[in-house]
């Protein structure tokens, strides 16, 4: 088990390395340039290298799944990977539709960093607890995460819209809050780089803590503890000590993680600014110009088409199948069950909106960003500050 496991990480990591080397040729095509929709030898080049990247990365699936007797979607380190995969699938699928090199040059990015934030997390395989145990496992979890991919890279052409869209000369709300989005995207790109460092550093500090349930346990952090576990004593008294402790409900080292993620990627964001002396929005600006409006509007749609019935399904009815079946139960308002609604709810009035009320363009592209701002809170937040039956115990 242990040498496929190896195997499997080598083969993840070979998918992160040709997904970074098929951005950097996919923005050599845009420099190129191209015409009709017809790819040239760059953008044939980057997505020849995409799709060996993307099996190499099905390898590595494959690999631990044989060697964990489990999908491995159990825990946050194999879901955000598989959530990547499935962003790289769903681009593969349009690209070759659509043949948008653009595409290419932002998704991938978004796929690389998906990897990174995973590796984070720890990788050891564990025995799935009882409750996970059961075929829905690789039922409910792969197609929530497959539809939450495909509806990625809504967010994906919606961004690439309104960078080419919105006049960087300005200062409004548009500009405004087209920026916050490309902080936000610095901000996961922070909490990599921070991360690894103190990962390298082999830093670790130890806290005795009371849970919600009044039981004494013990936690460790990977990271200086701003925020520490509720009632937590420190451990390690050649550590920093915490600035604050948690309430009983939130997870406190997990909050800390979130704390950490915001703190590196402000400073990421002020040295680029500072470096570029222009907007992170206009520095990709010159990227999109010549694109079709219209086109990238319509990939955006189209992904929101395809990725919404099939969230539907892994997200809501197979999760409500499967909660019937392990507890007794098709709905409870666990937080993870209230975003997936809140998600659902938010496509369904997309849709709506697109098809009944004629928002198109820019009110579309702000959408589709908005729901994909939902489905990271509740990847991001639900499973590492909010407690519940779905949060992932060994992120």
């Amino acid at each position: 088990m242990e040498e496929l496991v190896k195997w499997s990480g080598n083969l993840l990591y070979a998918a992160f390395v040709l997904y970074l080397v098929a951005t950097l040729l996919f923005g050599g095509a845009i420099k190129q340039g191209q015409k009709d929709r017809k790819p040239n030898k760059w953008g044939k080049l980057g997505f020849i290298v995409t799709i060996i990247g993307f099996i190499a990365q099905l390898g590595y699936f494959i690999l631990r799944w044989i060697a964990s007797g489990h999908a491995p979607v159990s825990n946050l380190f194999e879901y955000a990977t598989f959530f990547g995969m499935m962003l790289v699938a769903a681009f593969i699928v349009l690209y070759s539709i659509y043949k948008v090199a653009a595409l290419g040059l932002f998704a991938l990015p978004i796929a690389i960093v998906m990897i990174a934030y995973a590796s984070m997390f720890p990788k050891d395989i564990s025995p799935l607890i009882p409750a996970l145990q059961s075929d829905w496992l690789h039922i409910h979890v792969t197609t929530t995460a497959a539809g939450q991919g495909i509806l990625a890279l809504s967010f994906i052409a919606g961004v690439i819209y309104l960078v080419k869209n919105i006049d960087q000369s300005t200062r409004n709300l548009r500009t405004f809050f087209l920026e916050v989005i490309m902080y936000s995207i610095i901000t996961v790109v922070g909490f990599v780089f921070v991360t690894m460092t103190f990962n390298f550093m082999n830093y670790e500090v130890s806290f005795d803590f009371v849970t919600k349930d009044g039981q004494q346990q013990v936690v460790e952090y990977t990271l200086p503890a701003i925020a520490g576990p509720h009632e937590g004593v420190i451990q390690t008294k050649d550590r920093m000590e915490p600035f604050f402790n948690v309430p009983a409900f939130i997870n406190g080292k997990k909050l800390n993680t979130v704390i950490w993620s915001i703190f590196a990627g402000t400073i990421l964001y002020i040295l680029i600014r500072l470096i570029a002396r222009k907007r992170v929005a206009a520095i990709f600006q010159p990227l999109v110009k010549n694109l079709n409006s219209d086109l990238i509007d319509e990939i955006s749609y189209r992904s929101v088409l395809i990725g919404f019935p099939i969230f539907t399904l892994g997200g809501l009815i197979f999760a409500m199948i499967w909660a019937q079946i392990a507890w007794t139960r098709f709905w409870g308002w666990d937080p993870k069950e209230v975003w997936a609604l809140i998600t659902w709810l938010f496509y369904a009035a997309f849709l709506h909106l697109r098809l009944s009320k004629g928002w198109h363009g820019e009110k579309s592209a702000w959408l589709a960003v908005i729901g994909f701002a939902i489905i990271m809170f509740n990847f991001v937040a639900v499973n590492l500050v909010i407690a519940g039956l779905h949060s992932y115990v060994s992120s």
